[in-house]
């Protein structure tokens, strides 16, 4: 979660009304330095310390050899039952929890490059095996071992390289001696299968397979700004004291043109939703999350992770990642693995931002940032104050954040001068952000790694703590300084945390037909991507590659307009007054055309009239703002209580929630029948252009693909498509996404020529939204090629 868990909010809620009213004055006007200063006093209480030790006693981030030990059971135990993915992530839990160089660890990576073998992924395999070898796999099992590797070489073809991987197994075998032992016989016999393998490729090799110049995508046209770093060309950046700091379209711009293309300064893994590896409650916990599933540098999706060296809860994508976040960041948090988790993840993004800035940076701003303070009018400070204009002629290097020559990079002084709007903020919270990062910073100086934060850059330069400043309660001068950007960050992140977001895959996973949504992965600072301003009718679309977004042109975008983004409250999705109250948070008062149009008239949102309820006698809409709903058929008299019908609307979400189980478990039939039940319970008292109504079909179409019942399939995804159009309109990212799964079906389901028109649909939509180099088009192309190919008289009977 972003911010600490409930038991630690709960307990600084009640310190914080239990406080003198003159100190909650002082807190609430107090400087981001005056606060920190206040808040190493007050976190002195024996309470809070030994709350906070005792919810971290619940989040072990250790290496627990038992840990390690159970899991690598369990793995054994869903690998002897052919559950090779199970088996998999069991093996990475296990490896998270070895000693790193340990003859235990080396088992758990060369039992997880069997279960990667078997799921076909033989370059990953390959280096799980070089590194059961360098952790010292044990001797006398490593025969088998380099027979699979072997193995490995022969699917892929590498020839050379499988007869040298031979000839090293034979050499070993001979070494050893001959044994009478059936592991010995059965050792023999693989070789002897291997050898005749490779002979019958080395007579006979596969043809290469041609590459395919088309599947390369279009090739994006690229300019990028002078000013700007990341932004297109066709933008330019400018400041006034309403909008702030804002993005406009300096020339026309074209639907589907990239206008900004950024990597996070920072960001932090999501830990996310838990998915349960199997159905027994045991000791340890079996359950994956986004901490097993992506890397914790890159954010890439993991396959065989490689384990942190001191903690069990970081795990990266290959050891280049995990040698990157040791030296920048985690050789500093890997200690504080289960506080950063108690403390929730702004604290986590705050703390990074800092590490990655290096404290010589840090100091720099937060020195400016005292100067400014003590003298407003100062012109030397470096930067206008952020609520003040540019001076005129002074073009963008009077605009904050800019450097001396005008130019706006993503750097930590972009992120320095993101809003903290540290006035509005409620003072309670304000509170409980100043004790949690006060508590990181204590935690700091307890475990020794005061020259850890100075990046020990500055042995010389930043004098070394004394012992008694060490184990002392006050912290020192450099943490305090520290504490007070954290504490900064934390605020802004409330504003300018951005999520990267991914596609996960929905259902069993391993369909013809994938069904995917978006999921957040992570919290990032995008400092430069902070700049577009909010509507709730965006001209723009993101994407998210790895800790990189992309910005796209969602709409025609004309010389002088500014450009935007949603943060969050879209006018498809929610009424003007629910965006209202969600974008409350940020501090404005949002004055987009949506919001415009749907306030000042008496005109209901599209949203509302499309996701409302229906009478469940003669299915007119239901109409009423109040707790009780009256048929809008004057001939009907019906009228039900808005609670009522919201009771029967959170039943039905429970029921297709269980149908979906049931299709994860394989159980399809019994899925459709709940699903059609659940449309006809739903017909009674929703609208037909309910977006629950489109799920429903969306998720009957996943069920028949699962069956290979393509022409059911392709029926109600139709339906769906209709109900989704209506919503979010026929170019939308989210029709895109429908489309993309009509044409899967119709692909698998031979109907060629809807097949072609739906793919070309499809990618018109979807280049706009995610770029011609996105995983959905390259696949929509390889359908479209495939498709292509067949015979002449196939294509002329579809």
């Amino acid at each position: 979660m972003a911010l600490p868990v409930p038991e630690w909010r709960r307990l600084l809620a009640r310190r914080w009304a239990a406080l003198d009213p003159q100190l909650r004055e002082r807190l609430a006007a107090a400087s981001l330095h005056d606060a920190v200063l206040l808040g190493c006093d007050l976190l002195r209480n024996e309470e809070e310390e030994a709350t906070l030790v005792r919810l971290c006693q619940r989040v072990s981030t250790g290496k627990e050899p038992e840990a390690a030990s159970f899991y690598r059971e369990q793995g054994n135990r869903e690998f002897g039952h052919c559950r090779y993915w199970v088996a998999l992530r069991l093996y990475s839990k296990a490896a998270s929890h070895e000693r790193p160089g340990s003859p235990e660890v080396s088992v758990c990576f060369a039992n997880r490059s069997a279960a990667l073998f078997h799921l076909e992924h033989f370059e990953v395999c390959l280096e799980d095996i070089a590194r059961a070898e360098s952790h010292g796999y044990p001797d006398r099992l490593l025969p088998k071992v380099l027979l699979r590797k072997a193995e490995c070489l022969l699917r892929l073809g590498r020839l050379q390289d499988a007869a040298d991987a031979l000839s090293v197994v034979e050499n070993k075998i001979h070494m050893d001696g001959f044994m009478p032992s059936p592991t010995h016989q059965t050792l023999l016999k693989k070789l002897g299968q291997l050898k005749v393998k490779l002979h019958e490729k080395e007579r006979c090799p596969e043809p290469a397979q041609e590459a395919r110049a088309d599947m390369q995508g279009k090739s994006e046209i690229w300019e990028e700004n002078d000013s700007i770093s990341g932004a297109s060309s066709s933008l330019s950046l400018n400041f006034d004291t309403e909008r702030g700091r804002h993005l406009v379209a300096s020339q026309d711009i074209m639907p589907g043109q990239s206008l900004l293309k950024e990597e996070a300064f920072v960001s932090v893994l999501w830990p996310g939703e838990s998915f349960p590896l199997q159905d027994s409650e045991t000791a340890w916990d079996t359950r994956v999350t986004n901490a097993d599933l992506h890397c914790h540098h890159c954010l890439r999706q993991l396959l065989a992770s490689v384990p942190c060296r001191g903690c069990s809860y970081a795990k990266y994508c290959s050891q280049d990642c995990a040698d990157m976040a040791w030296e920048q960041y985690h050789r500093t948090e890997c200690s504080l693995g289960a506080l950063l988790l108690t403390l929730g993840v702004f604290c986590h993004v705050a703390m990074r931002t800092v590490l990655l800035a290096g404290f010589t940076e840090v100091n720099r701003m937060v020195e400016w940032s005292h100067s400014r303070d003590k003298d407003p009018h100062n012109c030397k400070a470096g930067c206008k104050c952020l609520s003040e204009a540019p001076e005129a002629g002074a073009g963008t290097r009077g605009i904050p954040g800019c450097n001396d020559r005008g130019q706006y990079h993503s750097s930590y002084q972009a992120v320095f001068h993101l809003l903290p709007h540290a006035e509005q903020h409620s003072p309670e919270h304000k509170f409980l952000c100043v004790l949690s990062v006060v508590a990181i910073c204590k935690q700091l100086q307890e475990a020794g790694l005061h020259a850890a934060i100075l990046n020990q850059e500055s042995s010389e330069r930043w004098p070394k703590p004394k012992a008694s400043e060490q184990t002392s309660d006050e912290l020192s001068p450099e943490l305090k300084t520290v504490a007070e950007a954290m504490l900064r960050h934390m605020l802004q992140l409330q504003c300018n945390a951005q999520a990267i977001t991914v596609m996960q895959e929905l259902g069993p996973g391993d369909g013809a037909v994938v069904n995917k949504k978006p999921v957040r992965l992570a919290t990032a600072f995008f400092p430069v991507l902070s700049l577009l301003n909010h509507s709730c009718c965006p001209n723009t679309s993101m994407s998210f590659s790895g800790t990189a977004v992309t910005v796209r042109a969602s709409q025609p975008i004309p010389r002088g307009q500014e450009i935007f983004h949603c943060y969050g409250p879209h006018q498809c999705r929610m009424r003007a007054a629910e965006r209202q109250q969600l974008l409350s948070q940020y501090f404005f008062e949002c004055r987009c055309r949506a919001c415009l149009d749907e306030l000042e008239s008496d005109v209901k949102s599209v949203v509302s009239m499309r996701n409302s309820f229906c009478c469940p006698s003669c299915r007119a809409p239901m109409q009423g703002e109040e707790d009780l709903l009256c048929c809008s058929n004057e001939a009907c008299a019906t009228s039900v209580s808005r609670e009522n019908l919201s009771c029967r609307l959170q039943d039905l979400q429970q029921q297709i929630k269980k149908a979906l189980d049931l299709l994860r478990e394989r159980k399809a039939d019994q899925a459709i029948k709940m699903l059609l039940k659940c449309q006809v319970d739903a017909g009674n008292f929703l609208s037909p252009e309910h977006l629950l109504m489109g799920e429903m079909e969306d998720h009957l179409a996943q069920v028949y693909a699962t069956l290979g019942k393509w022409q059911e399939a392709a029926r109600h995804l139709k339906k769906s498509i209709g109900i989704v159009e209506m919503h979010h309109g026929s170019s939308s990212v989210e029709i895109g996404h429908e489309l993309f799964k009509l044409a899967q079906v119709l692909f698998n389901g031979f109907a060629v020529s809807e097949a072609l028109s739906t793919i070309q649909r499809a990618e018109e939509i979807l280049s706009v939204h995610c770029g011609p180099q996105s995983a959905q088009i390259q696949e929509l192309q390889e359908m479209k090629t495939c498709l292509s190919e067949l015979p002449r008289s196939i294509l002329q009977r579809t």
